[in-house]
């Protein structure tokens, strides 16, 4: 009984934000090389000095209403939180033939590891931010993005990703944060080949690594309005969603306790 009392409390302390919370959400314009991106900075104001920043990779779907949500749900655990654009211009899209072609743009290319870095550079501008507690998610595509800013040396204390793309690290890569990786167990986007290639690149570079799977969860169990998009193979799935975002919190609150 007191364990399940502890992670009510847990719970609560998660999804109820302060009474004296005062959220402030900022679009901000940006360069990434040659390209201007539109991203989406939160914080709480009522908070002061320096606190956790994370970069919040969104979904293929890019910088929309659902992952401003996310990350204003960061900033409500105390952190900064930057939405990365990983497209352009702020783009989105709700139709799943452009958002494959957006994202195929980026993914596995040199632009993919570019933005991601561009984006920690705007949250590291930010003077509330603790340089030495920085960490990065990521949903679907955007777990992915996550990874290849782990991958690129960054100076970072944790990843966490959120059904996402897996891909494996190279061998000049330098991975310095921990990493979690939430995953459905149905979950038939990422291949076992490619799972298996993940962890074997993780036990390769000595990377502290978790990797949690959720029972019956397919891909994008986090999104609540995925059955709506009638993707096979992606839907909604409350519990996975919830225990995954209170893993997450969990890890993140492990890591910047320096």
């Amino acid at each position: 009984m007191r364990a399940q009392a502890a992670a009510v409390c847990l719970a609560l302390s998660i999804f109820v934000p302060a009474a004296n919370a005062a959220i402030v959400t900022k679009t901000v314009t940006y360069k990434a090389g040659d390209v201007q991106m539109k991203g989406f900075l939160v914080y709480d104001d009522a908070l002061k000095g320096p606190r956790p920043g994370v970069v919040v990779f969104p979904e293929w779907w890019g910088v929309n209403d659902r992952m401003k949500g996310v990350g204003t749900d960061v900033a409500r655990l105390g952190y900064v939180a930057f939405v990365a654009d990983m497209y352009g211009g702020g783009k989105t899209t709700n139709d799943a033939t452009e958002a494959g072609k957006l994202s195929g743009e980026v993914y596995g290319k040199p632009a993919m590891r570019e933005r991601a870095i561009a984006a920690l550079d705007q949250l590291t501008a930010v003077p509330a931010v603790d340089h030495a507690r920085l960490g990065a998610t990521g949903y679907c595509f955007g777990g992915a993005c996550a990874l290849e800013l782990a991958y690129s040396g960054a100076d970072l204390r944790g990843v966490v990703t959120f059904h996402g793309g897996l891909p494996a690290p190279q061998p000049g890569d330098s991975i310095k944060p921990a990493i979690l990786v939430c995953h459905g167990a149905a979950d038939t986007f990422e291949s076992p080949a490619q799972i298996a290639a993940f962890q074997k690149g993780m036990d390769e570079k000595g990377v502290d690594w978790q990797m949690f799977y959720f029972g019956h969860a397919v891909h994008g169990f986090t999104n609540p309005g995925a059955d709506a998009y009638k993707i096979p193979g992606l839907a909604y799935d409350e519990k996975a969603a919830r225990r995954s975002w209170v893993a997450m919190t969990a890890f993140f609150r492990g890591r910047f306790a320096l």
